[in-house]
């Protein structure tokens, strides 16, 4: 199984790229582009579809033989505003040059070309209360199942306060059993408030064979191919992430852990 904590690799540029083969998996696709004022990032779908999601920052994209002038107003992902995101079809090509410094999310997954190009966001995305107490976190839906934009992205934000847990209670959705549950692989990139604080992901398997408790620093990358995968954010440090599923059925089904199903 491939390593499932991933290091940013560089610091400009792009400096994520998970593929298939990479993540041992048949789904899921993920980039990250960090660019400075001028730089160019660019791309081609191929046979996967893409959503594009502007992290932070401005840039002029265009894709699909269109422009799509400046995306972006966010500038710090900690100001939990919704971002601007951009949905291609298999076979498209895209380009976005920063405008200012901005980091360029690529969700992938194979497409079927039956939806068009299209802007996602801001408007449309709310910010949305999940869960009570020490279990809050706040959600911005991109493109989930309710929203028919994509063939099998499903792709959302999550912001978890200070001191409180998020992906919990323990889910998995690592069977191919609709609708009892759905096999999805999923990605999250993680940030965090301040950049130098750190949080806290386990990944594992109700049998013990996959158990792997990683600390997350800002701009990390963790890889969900089965198992329940919760996360915390100590005291005093937020937590982001952007989650990335796809799968056979673009349907999010999940089995909770049955030692915190009473939780549910």
């Amino acid at each position: 199984m491939a390593d499932l904590l991933l290091k940013p690799f560089g610091t400009r540029g792009e400096v994520h790229r998970v593929t298939p083969a990479l993540a041992g998996w048949r789904y899921v696709g993920f980039a990250l582009h960090r660019l400075r004022p001028g730089d160019t990032a660019c791309g081609l779908t191929g046979t996967d579809e893409v959503i594009l999601v502007m992290v932070e920052g401005k840039a002029r994209v265009t894709g699909a033989g269109q422009d799509w002038g400046v995306l972006g107003d966010r500038m710090n992902v900690f100001e939990k505003t919704p971002p601007h995101c951009l949905y291609l079809p298999n076979g498209s090509d895209w380009t976005a040059v920063a405008e200012t410094d901005c980091i360029v999310a690529v969700c992938a997954a194979p497409g079927k070309g039956n939806h068009p190009a299209r802007h996602l966001g801001p408007d449309g995305i709310t910010l949305t209360q999940r869960g009570t107490g020490q279990n809050t976190r706040w959600i911005n839906n991109i493109a989930m199942e309710a929203a028919e934009v994509a063939d099998s992205l499903l792709v959302t934000e999550v912001f978890t306060p200070a001191g409180n847990w998020s992906s919990y209670p323990s889910h998995r959705h690592d069977e191919d059993d609709f609708p009892r549950i759905t096999y999805l692989e999923e990605t999250y990139y993680h940030r965090l408030n301040p950049p130098n604080g750190w949080g806290i992901q386990r990944v594992y398997t109700e049998d013990g064979t996959l158990d792997e408790t990683m600390t997350v620093k800002d701009g990390d990358v963790v890889l969900v191919p089965k198992g329940h995968h919760p996360c915390a954010a100590p005291h005093g440090i937020e937590m982001y992430y952007l989650n990335v599923m796809a799968g056979p059925l673009r349907k999010w089904r999940f089995q909770a852990d049955p030692a915190t199903e009473h939780l549910m």
